[in-house]
């Protein structure tokens, strides 16, 4: 009999091939997918329908990926199997979460606050421990080395739901940021418990090893903490090409979180603490911070949440035996624990219900900490040949985490949007006001970047308005395509920069008889509310661009008006100098330019020196505690303001120096102002500065203002 080459049925594979092509396809689907295409392709589409189909059910996103998961992953439909990808991504977006959580911080309020969070930290440990510890003896009578262990992870908790915090501007909240110190205390403790139990069993739980572990981790700590700014604040002053600093910032998390995972700790540890240091570096409102939130978001952090889901196992609650029993007292136990913690911060420092659900909220879910020590203590032979946590513990733990998963993103989303909509303490500045609109005159192209960044920085955040980007032509001839061309590169420069930072920018360019006449015709279409213009420096300080067009702009228009010089990026300044001539504080615009200065130093990281006389002084002290900010401000009485002698031996090279000046005839005005650019001029080491001419009352109502009585 002759071999035909056929198939076992009969048929030709070569014929099936060519005839009956959709026989292939159909081959090619089965289950699991295997073919990345298509395993990326299932993701996308999760990551794109979850939150669209969930949010017509007002049911948070993160619960979408999560229940997503556990539809395709192998205790589901089997379209998927968790593969080394979802680690991978899974890793990264865990690591995220982390990183983000450090980096959004406000690191005032948590300095304000830090007594609160160590509080709330220790009560988040202990509550969970005790309980656990009783629970698991007394109820599931486990050992007291296995009741341990599982009362860490109880203790433990993972910001899950904190994309949620973002989404809603919420970050820099006193209850979100007592919640994340809270988070560092308690995961350092468990993975302290689990390092120690697994030492134990592992033999290497001698004095040598603690020793080690200690040493390793306090020299890992020290090196990110003044090595990795150090590093970024020279790599960000020599490159500024956005994708390079992208990759940089990931690279510095990674090589935290690897480093902190060599000294014996968890790796996220290591992820947290640089976004920390990092903290000052990256703008809240900046370009490469909408960068580094938005692929996070888009990526990295739902592909670690489906890749939570495709680890539970739904079934195994029905399978018969203690796991069912098991699930529930640790979804309890933990959800229950989770809540007096934030019960008893919220009656200590007597907080609103808000504060305490969001606080609770934030800290119920469980997955990272959580599942590392579960699959430790599962990975344990104890002699007797059971497993320190045995399969029951296993499957309730994935069953704890998709239930504590899904109330913390409900608990938080709930009293995020009450928080939001004015249901606690809210920050000062995020009561709804007059959109701002900030004009930038475009002249030099080096100087583009940094007064974008500047508007960026003062601008008033979640309050919406836009950038009003200006080119002005005073030559009309032919021969000046070349400058219009230059104009439009630079127009297109500025909305790049403000776009990646989601702020809206209008182009203008237009011709007029000269610049100042421009921008005061553009001020009044527009409706701007404040000028910032760079000041280049062709001829000195004395050149008709600070000359003519400075004066001319002040005498044309009432707005606050900021010229500004920088020799650095501004993200990598480490103080600012603020020079306020006397009664200043009764300028109309001086509540504004406060608020501008101190919304620059928070967003900065970096303390705002106030210099002034002292009534002047007391003034500025009330205007920053009402902007909640007094903490990170320092006061300085001088009895005379002498500019030279002041910056003598005061100012870095790496400070912004900001005078607050004033128009001729203001209250404020003293002639000696007028000596201020060449005062700046001589002293070259003073490179990043920024002079402010305050907001004035409209001419006709001059005369009412600096005279009460009405007197000319």
């Amino acid at each position: 009999m002759c071999d035909c080459g056929g198939a076992a049925d009969g048929t030709d594979p070569v014929l099936t091939k060519k005839f009956y092509p959709h026989m292939n396809l159909l081959a090619a689907v089965s289950l699991p997918v295997t073919d990345p295409t298509w395993i990326f392709f299932i993701v996308l589409i999760i990551i794109l329908f979850a939150p669209l189909l969930l949010g017509k059910l007002r049911i948070p996103h993160i619960i979408g990926m999560i229940l997503a998961g556990v539809a395709i992953g192998e205790f589901g439909f089997n379209i998927l199997e968790r593969d080394s990808s979802f680690e991978l991504f899974g890793r990264v977006g865990l690591y995220y979460i982390m990183f983000l959580a450090g980096l959004e911080m406000d690191l005032e309020d948590f300095r304000k606050n830090k007594v609160k969070g160590l509080v709330f930290g220790i009560l988040t440990f202990a509550i969970p421990m005790a309980l656990g510890i009783w629970s698991s003896m007394s109820l599931l009578d486990f050992s007291v080395t296995s009741s341990i262990l599982l009362a860490s992870m109880y203790a433990s908790h993972t910001l899950v739901a904190y994309p949620i915090v973002s989404r809603y501007g919420l970050a820099r909240q006193r209850s979100v940021n007592i919640t994340i110190g809270g988070t560092v205390i308690t995961v350092t403790l468990a993975l302290i418990i689990l390092a120690v139990i697994s030492g134990m069993y592992k033999g290497t739980s001698d004095s040598m090893y603690w020793l080690l572990l200690f040493v390793n981790v306090v020299l890992i700590s020290l090196l990110i903490v003044f090595c990795f700014p150090m590093l970024g604040r020279w790599f960000f002053r020599k490159y500024d090409d956005p994708v390079m600093q992208f990759v940089f910032v990931l690279a510095m998390v990674f090589l935290g979180g690897g480093l902190m995972s060599l000294a014996g700790m968890e790796g996220i540890l290591g992820a947290f603490l640089v976004g920390i240091v990092l903290n000052p570096l990256i703008p809240r409102v900046s370009p490469l911070m909408n960068r580094l939130e938005f692929v996070g978001n888009a990526l990295f952090i739902p592909y670690f949440l489906i890749g939570v889901g495709m680890i539970i196992d739904i079934r195994s609650l029905f399978a018969g035996g203690t796991a069912l029993k098991v699930a529930v007292v640790m979804t309890v136990v933990a959800t229950l624990s989770k809540w007096l913690a934030a019960y008893g911060t919220q009656k200590i420092f007597r907080m609103s219900r808000s504060e305490r659900g969001m606080m609770f909220g934030l800290s119920n879910a469980q997955a990272a900490a959580t599942l590392a020590a579960v699959l430790v203590g599962h990975d344990i032979i104890l002699p007797s040949g059971e497993r320190l946590l045995n399969d029951d513990v296993l499957n309730g733990t994935v069953v704890m985490i998709l239930f504590t998963c899904i109330i913390s993103s409900l608990a938080t989303d709930w009293f995020g949007r009450k928080l939001a909509t004015g249901g606690g303490p809210a920050e000062a500045e995020r009561t709804p006001d007059q959109k701002e609109r900030i004009l930038i005159p475009i002249a030099n192209p080096d100087t583009i970047e940094n007064l974008v960044n500047l508007a960026l920085l003062v601008k008033k955040p979640h309050s919406g308005g836009d950038f009003v980007a200006l080119n002005v032509n005073v030559d009309s001839a032919s021969g000046s395509s070349v400058r219009a061309e230059a104009a439009r590169r630079g127009l297109e420069k500025a909305a790049q920069i403000a776009a990646a930072a989601d702020v809206n920018v209008n182009m203008v360019s237009r011709y007029d008889i000269n610049i100042s006449s421009g921008i005061i015709h553009t001020i009044k279409e527009y409706s701007a509310t404040d000028v910032i213009i760079g000041l280049h420096q062709k001829a000195g300080f004395l050149d008709s661009f600070f000359g003519a067009l400075t004066n001319s702009l002040l005498k044309g228009t009432s707005l606050e008006v900021m010229v500004a010089r920088f020799t650095m990026p501004l993200n990598t300044v480490k103080g600012i100098s603020v020079i306020v001539p006397p009664r200043a504080e009764y300028e109309t615009g001086f509540s504004r330019w406060t608020s501008h200065i101190c919304r620059m130093s928070a967003q900065l990281g970096c303390k705002a020196r106030f210099i002034s006389e002292d009534a002047t002084i007391g003034q500025l002290r009330r205007q920053c505690r009402h902007l909640g900010v007094e903490t990170s401000s320092r006061f300085e009485t001088v009895d005379s303001l002498s500019l030279q002698d002041l910056m003598s031996g005061h100012m870095k090279r790496e400070e912004v120096l900001v005078v607050v000046s004033a128009r001729s005839g203001s209250i404020s005005y003293d002639s000696s102002m007028d000596k201020i650019p060449q005062f700046l001029n001589r002293n070259t080491s003073i490179g990043n500065f920024i002079i402010i001419y305050p907001e004035q009352v409209d001419l006709e109502d001059m005369v009412s203002f600096s005279d009460p009585m009405g007197n000319a």
